[in-house]
C-alpha cells in the first residue's frame, strides 16, 4: 500500500526532485557545448521500475512529459535478464520514445545496492539533451527535410555503457556521422556522468530507507498527483470545449496548417481528442505521440499550481485522442524536427485556448508561440575546424487574469537560457551586434501581453543557415478582449540591402551577413480602458 502520511510523502518528493536537480548539475557543468553548458537544453528525471516518471528537475517541459516513452522503450529493448548493474541504453529515435534527433536520451536502471546479481530493480534514471549536430542534411540537424532520413543519425535503443564499461565501437560509429564529434563526445560523456550521480544518489536513498519504502513512496507520489489532477478537473464546470489555431507552414507547402482539440470534461475525468488536426506533412512540423502527451501533461500539471509534483500520474484522469497519422501524432518517415519545437508550442496554445473557455479566470492569452530555431554552420576560420551552433530565441508571454506577461523570455515548452553574447563570441565566428527587448509588440488590453526581442547577428565566415519559426502569419490570440500580440519575422541584410526571410528554410550566408530576428510579442487580455 501508498503511504498516507503527508509530511513522509513531501519529504520523498523532495529527495526523488533532488536526484534529477544534481544530475542536471552534474550534466550542466561537464558538457562541452554551449547548448547545454550555457543554454542549459537538457532534462533529467527518476522513474520507478515500470518506467513510470516520479520526479524531475526544473528543466525542459516538452523534454520531461516525453521522456517516460524513452524509459519505456529501453526497457522494452533490454527487459531485465538483458540489463545489468552499470548499464547505460543511449536513443534518440522519435518513433521509439524519442522528441527529435538532436534530443539524444541516455537511460540507466537501477540495482538495489549491496546484493548478488540479479538484485532486485530500484528504477531507472534518464537525461536528455539537445545536441547541436547529430548529422543530416544541413548543420545543427533541424533541416526543412521531407523525411527523417534526412534529419540525421538514428539511433535505435541500444546499449552505449554495459556492466560499467564504455562501447568504443558505437561511439565511434556515431561520431563519425556528426560535423562536430569533439563536442558530441563531451557532451556525451557528460550524459554519462550524470546518470552515473543519479545512479549513485537513489542507490544511497535505497540503503537509507530500505527499497520497501521507496517503491511505496514511488507509487504513494504518482497517486497524489493523480487526485490532485482530479480535484482540478473536478473544478472545471461539465462541458465540451474546442478550439482551433494554426501553424503558418511546413516549409514545404504555403498552406496553413489546422490543429484542433476538443476537451470534454465530465466529473472528475477528461477527453482531449485532436480528432479534426490536419494530417502529417511533407515537412518537419510533425510531432510524435510523445511530444503530445507532453503537451497534454504540462497544460494540466500547470493548472494544478506549483506545488503539485510532476509525474506520470498527471495523465492518469485523462484520455488522450491523436488520431494515427495526423500532424499530433505522425509516423514514420514523416520529418519531425520543428514538430518538438514548434508543433509542440501550438498544441498548448491550443489547449489553452478551450480551457479559457471553462475556466478564463485561470488562462493566459497566448504566448509567442515558437521557438525561433536559428542553426549555423560551417567553417571557422580561426581553427579551420567545422562549427554548429543551435539556440532559440525567447519572446513575450501572454497576459493573465490580473497581471500583464512578461517580456523577452521563453515560455511554455522550452525553458532555455539565451546563449550569452560573451559566450557565443567567443566560441563561433559570429557577432551578436544588436539584442533588445522589442517594444511595442504585445498585444494590448486591460493587461499587456510581454514584448518579443530582436537579436541581429554578423556572420564572421561563410555558412549554412537554417530558420524553423512559427506567429510569422498567424499572431498569438488575447483572451477576453485583448489584441494579439505582433507576429514575428526575420531579415538577411547584405550589402546594406535587406530582405526578408520566410518563416522556414535553409539559406546559404556570407561573411559580412547580417541576420535579425524579431520575436512575436503575447496577447493581450482584457479590453483595454478607452480613455475619454
Amino acid at each position: 500500500m501508498a503511504s498516507s502520511d503527508p509530511i513522509q510523502l513531501e519529504i520523498f518528493k523532495h529527495l526523488f526532485a533532488a536526484v534529477a536537480e544534481e544530475m542536471g548539475v552534474v550534466l550542466r557543468k561537464s558538457s562541452y557545448s554551449a547548448n547545454i553548458k550555457e543554454r542549459r537544453d537538457y532534462s533529467c528525471a527518476v522513474f520507478d521500475a515500470q518506467g513510470a516518471m516520479i520526479a524531475q528537475a526544473a528543466h525542459i517541459p516538452v523534454h520531461l512529459g516525453s521522456m517516460p516513452l524513452s524509459v519505456l522503450a529501453a526497457a522494452q529493448a533490454f527487459p531485465l535478464p538483458e540489463l545489468c548493474p552499470g548499464d547505460m541504453i543511449l536513443l534518440n529515435d522519435p518513433y521509439r520514445g524519442g522528441t527529435h534527433l538532436p534530443d539524444i536520451t541516455l537511460v540507466a536502471p537501477v540495482f538495489s545496492p549491496g546484493e548478488a546479481y540479479p538484485s532486485p530493480l530500484v528504477g531507472y534514471v534518464a537525461c536528455r539533451a539537445h545536441h547541436a549536430d547529430v548529422g543530416g542534411m544541413s548543420p545543427g540537424s533541424m533541416p526543412v527535410a521531407r523525411e527523417i532520413f534526412q534529419e540525421g543519425l538514428i539511433i535505435p535503443p541500444i546499449k552505449i555503457v554495459q556492466r560499467g564499461a564504455l562501447s568504443h565501437d558505437l561511439l565511434s560509429l556515431i561520431l563519425a556521422n556528426v560535423r562536430t564529434p569533439d563536442e558530441r563526445q563531451g557532451d556525451l560523456w557528460a550524459q554519462i556522468a550524470a546518470n552515473r550521480r543519479g545512479m549513485q544518489r537513489l542507490q544511497e536513498m535505497v540503503q537509507r530507507y530500505g527499497l520497501e519504502l521507496i517503491h511505496q513512496q514511488m507509487q504513494a507520489l504518482q497517486t497524489y498527483t493523480g487526485r490532485m489532477t482530479r480535484r482540478l478537473l473536478g473544478s472545471i464546470p461539465d462541458g465540451v470545449y474546442s478550439f482551433t489555431d494554426y501553424l503558418d507552414s511546413d516549409g514545404i507547402a504555403d498552406i496553413p496548417i489546422p490543429i484542433t482539440t476538443t476537451i470534454t470534461v465530465r466529473g472528475e475525468t477528461a477527453r482531449v481528442d485532436f480528432t479534426g488536426s490536419a494530417p502529417q506533412q511533407a515537412g518537419s512540423v510533425n510531432a510524435v505521440l510523445a511530444i503530445t502527451l507532453s503537451a497534454v501533461s504540462y497544460v494540466f500539471r500547470c493548472l494544478l499550481g506549483i506545488d503539485a509534483p510532476h509525474n506520470s500520474g498527471c495523465l492518469e484522469p485523462l484520455e488522450v485522442i491523436a488520431p494515427a497519422g495526423s500532424i499530433v501524432n505522425a509516423l514514420p518517415p514523416a520529418p519531425v524536427a520543428g514538430g518538438n519545437v514548434e508543433t509542440s508550442q501550438r498544441i498548448v496554445d491550443v489547449l489553452l485556448g478551450a480551457l479559457a473557455q471553462a475556466c478564463p479566470d485561470r488562462v493566459p492569452a497566448a504566448s509567442q508561440g515558437t521557438m525561433n530555431n536559428l542553426t549555423i554552420g560551417g567553417r571557422n576560420p580561426l581553427n579551420d575546424r567545422s562549427f554548429t551552433y543551435y539556440e532559440t530565441i525567447g519572446g513575450g508571454m501572454g497576459a493573465h487574469p490580473g497581471a500583464n506577461g512578461l517580456s523577452a523570455l521563453h515560455s511554455h515548452m522550452t525553458n532555455t537560457l539565451n546563449t550569452p553574447v560573451e559566450a557565443l563570441e567567443y566560441a563561433y565566428p559570429l557577432q551578436v551586434t544588436r539584442y533588445a527587448i522589442r517594444r511595442g509588440s504585445g498585444g494590448a488590453g486591460a493587461f499587456q501581453g510581454g514584448d518579443g526581442i530582436c537579436r541581429e547577428f554578423l556572420l564572421l565566415a561563410d555558412a549554412q543557415i537554417t530558420l524553423i519559426s512559427e506567429r510569422r502569419l498567424f499572431a498569438p490570440y488575447g483572451l477576453q478582449g485583448g489584441e494579439p500580440g505582433k507576429t514575428g519575422w526575420n531579415l538577411l541584410i547584405r550589402q546594406g540591402e535587406a530582405q526578408p526571410l520566410p518563416g522556414k528554410g535553409s539559406f546559404d550566408l556570407q561573411a559580412g551577413d547580417r541576420l535579425l530576428i524579431c520575436t512575436p510579442g503575447g496577447g493581450g487580455f482584457g479590453e483595454a480602458k478607452k480613455e475619454v
